[in-house]
């Protein structure tokens, strides 16, 4: 028997807390007080359908678990034959799952396993295109915090798919510090004299600098492990691989995009941050074919 956990990238956890809750809210939110009606009144009960899943277009296939949980939870009766699972590259036309059962839960569910594929694949699509580019290099790329609300878990699981790696998941497993925080703290040493006497040893202090100067003064300070580089170019960024010298991890972040990507590799700096690889995916063209 097919089961969400099955088709799980075995490279990228995903708890299936997080997948039972995004599609019972999904489920909620679609078929809210009465349910499919349209179902309800053209559908035999004791009709049975067969459906497959296919993918229209080239692409890292993400989100299979949901789109199963999603059928099952709406029948036992439905069953699930997976051709491949989340992470693998599938091509335009090939089918990724072969579904039987009740029809009126296969209509029902329908639309709520199509949105988590495409949206999950997606991602995970864009991602693989970011880290083909940077190729040979050590470059990890990295996802942000802007995500979907509610989908912050899903969303990063995706971008592992696709090869990619995570920054935090929230406010609360990493300190960032930001130029805000810089601007009320009063400054790059004040800051992280305070965050330093706040943490854990096993937290890490991450400061964003606009300048090479705030870049010297972090250095100077001895009090960061990561710095990241905001909106530099490239020749500043090359120039602060050669003054950081290995002594902090360096991140680029800021308008990053495919076209750049490549060059940004190549000055040097360990890790990129790409907000695009979540908020900008293109959705992942995906459809249901339904035969009574």
């Amino acid at each position: 028997m097919t089961t969400p956990a099955s088709l799980l990238n075995p490279e990228a956890f995903l708890s299936p807390l997080a997948i039972d809750e995004a599609v019972q809210r999904a489920l909620d939110e679609d078929l809210g007080r009465a349910g499919d009606i349209t179902s309800i009144a053209t559908i035999p009960e004791a009709t049975m359908a067969h459906a497959i899943l296919i993918a229209r277009q080239s692409g890292i296939i993400a989100g299979l678990p949901l789109a199963v949980a999603t059928f099952q939870k709406l029948s036992p009766d439905i069953g699930i034959e997976a051709h491949f699972r989340d992470g693998e590259t599938v091509a335009s036309g090939v089918h990724v799952l072969t579904i039987s059962g009740p029809a009126r839960a296969m209509l029902a569910g329908e639309r709520t396993a199509l949105n988590f594929v495409g949206r999950l694949s997606g991602i995970a699509t864009l991602t693989s295109d970011y880290v083909r580019r940077t190729a040979g290099t050590k470059l990890r790329i990295c996802c942000t915090r802007k995500t979907t609300p509610g989908l912050r878990a899903l969303e990063k699981y995706a971008v592992r798919c696709g090869g990619g790696f995570n920054h935090r998941f929230g406010l609360d497993d990493a300190i960032l510090i930001k130029d805000n925080h810089i601007a009320v703290a009063g400054g790059v040493r004040p800051v992280l004299e305070r965050a330093r006497a706040h943490i854990g040893h096993l937290v890490k202090v991450e400061i964003e600098v606009d300048t090479l100067t705030q870049l010297r003064e972090v250095l100077d300070s001895g009090l960061a492990d990561v710095v990241l580089l905001d909106n530099m170019d490239m020749a500043t960024l090359a120039d602060a691989v050669s003054f950081a010298s290995g002594r902090v991890v360096l991140e680029a972040s800021g308008g990053v995009t495919l076209d750049s990507i490549a060059n940004i590799a190549r000055t040097g700096v360990d890790y990129v941050s790409a907000g695009a690889l979540t908020h900008s995916a293109p959705n992942f063209d995906v459809a249901l074919d339904i035969d009574a």
